[in-house]
C-alpha cells in the first residue's frame, strides 16, 4: 500500500503530537490509544509528512523532527522522531499571528514566504492539514485556496467555517477535490464529553435549563485566545456542537475558552456544569472536571481523518465528506448524534473494505 503524503500548515503542538504519534504507532502498531488501528487498507504508519510550513524563525530551516520540539511548543514528548528530511519552510503570515502574540511567535519580517501552491505540487502531497491558530480567518482561506489550486485534499482543523460553507464546498466539488472539517473534535475532549453528557440527560427524561463549559490551559492556543476578537468562531463552533444535538435548544449556555495559565502548558482543564429539572419538578445539578493533554487528544482523531480522507480521494470523491466530518469535527456541514455519526463513518469505510 502506498504512503499517504501529508502537508502540515502550522508546526505547533498539534503537529508535534501528530508527528510523534505517527512514529509511535509505527514502532508500536498494537499499542492502545487509537479509535481504529486500520481504516480500510491504511495504518497510522502509512502516513508520511512531505511538507511543513510555519512562520516562527525558530522552526524554519530545521527538519520537522527537530522543529516539533522547538519553542514555543510545550506538549509532552512521548516518542523519539528520527530525521524526516522535511525542512520547515516559511509560510504567509496574514492574520495567522495575533497582535498580542507578536513577541511570543518570533517572526522575522525579512524572511520571504515560499510559493505555497508550488510547494504543494512539488511535494506530491495527497492531503494538507490546516493547523493555524484560532482566529486565522484570512490565512485559513488562503491555504484552502492554495489546496484548490494545487489539487490537494484539505483538512480544516480550526474553527473557521470553510468545509461547512456551501460556497467553499462548491469550489472543492468543481475541482474534484475532497475536504473535511471544520474544527477537529478530540478523542475524549471537552466537546465530545459535553455532547454525550447533555444528550444522556435528555435521553433519560430530564430537562436541561442551562449549561456552561469553561476551558483553561497553558499552550499557545490559549494565549492566542486571550483576544476575544479571535475566538468568535470558536465560541460559535463549540456552542453549536453541543446545542445542535439537543431537543431543547433554547437553554442558557456559555461555552468556550476562559483563561491562559502558563504553568499548565499543554494540559487542558475543562469544567462542565449542567442544571435542570428532573422527575416531579425537582432540580438537579451536574459538575464535571476533565483534565487532558490537549494536543495528543486531538492528534489521534487526525490520524482517522487523514486515512479516511485518503479513502475518499482514492474513490474520486469531492467536496466535503460529511461521513468523515460529522464524526470527527465540531462544526461539520451536518450535525449528527455521535452514535449515529460513528455508524455512518464505519459504513463509509466498510462499503469497500469490510468491517472496521
Amino acid at each position: 500500500m502506498s504512503k499517504i503524503k501529508i502537508a502540515i500548515i502550522g508546526v505547533g503542538n498539534c503537529a508535534s503530537s501528530l508527528v510523534q504519534g505517527i512514529e509511535y504507532y509505527t514502532q508500536n502498531p498494537d499499542a492502545d490509544g487509537l479509535m481504529y488501528r486500520d481504516i480500510g487498507p491504511y495504518k497510522v504508519s502509512d502516513i508520511e509528512i512531505v511538507l511543513a510550513i510555519d512562520v516562527d524563525y525558530r522552526k524554519i530551516g530545521r527538519d520537522i523532527s527537530e522543529a516539533i520540539f522547538a519553542e514555543p511548543n510545550c506538549t509532552k514528548k512521548f516518542s523519539e522522531v528520527p530525521n524526516k528530511k522535511v525542512i520547515v519552510k516559511m509560510g504567509n503570515v496574514l492574520d495567522g499571528v495575533a497582535n498580542h502574540m507578536r513577541d511570543f511567535f518570533q517572526v522575522d519580517s525579512k524572511m520571504i514566504s515560499v510559493d505555497i501552491v508550488s510547494e504543494l505540487k512539488r511535494s506530491s502531497a495527497d492531503i494538507c492539514i490546516c493547523y493555524l491558530p484560532v482566529g486565522s480567518a484570512e490565512a485559513a482561506r488562503f491555504y484552502a485556496q492554495a489546496c484548490l489550486d494545487a489539487g490537494v485534499a484539505f483538512v480544516n482543523a480550526i474553527p473557521e467555517f470553510i468545509c461547512s460553507d456551501t460556497q467553499w464546498v462548491e469550489k472543492f466539488i468543481e475541482k474534484g477535490i475532497p475536504c473535511a472539517g471544520d474544527d477537529i473534535k478530540s478523542q475524549v475532549g471537552a466537546t465530545i464529553v459535553h455532547r454525550m453528557v447533555t444528550r444522556l440527560i435528555e435521553d433519560r427524561g430530564h430537562k436541561i435549563d442551562n449549561t456552561y463549559q469553561l476551558n483553561i490551559g497553558g499552550n499557545t492556543d490559549f494565549l492566542n485566545m486571550k483576544d476575544e476578537n479571535r475566538i468568535v468562531s470558536k465560541r460559535i463552533s463549540k456552542t453549536n456542537a453541543v446545542t445542535s444535538i439537543l431537543d431543547n435548544k433554547k437553554i442558557g449556555v456559555r461555552i468556550g475558552p476562559s483563561d491562559y495559565i502558563p504553568h499548565l502548558k499543554d494540559n487542558k482543564v475543562c469544567y462542565i456544569n449542567v442544571k435542570g429539572t428532573q422527575f416531579g419538578g425537582v432540580p438537579f445539578e451536574l459538575d464535571l472536571k476533565l483534565s487532558v493533554e490537549d494536543s495528543p487528544n486531538s492528534a489521534g482523531v487526525m490520524t482517522e481523518i487523514i486515512r479516511s480522507l485518503k479513502i475518499a480521494k482514492d474513490r474520486g470523491m469531492s467536496g466535503n465528506i460529511n461521513e468523515i466530518s460529522s464524526y470527527t469535527c465540531k462544526s461539520p456541514a451536518k450535525q449528527i448524534r455521535d452514535s449515529e455519526a460513528k455508524k455512518i463513518f464505519e459504513n463509509f469505510v466498510n462499503e469497500q473494505y469490510g468491517k472496521l
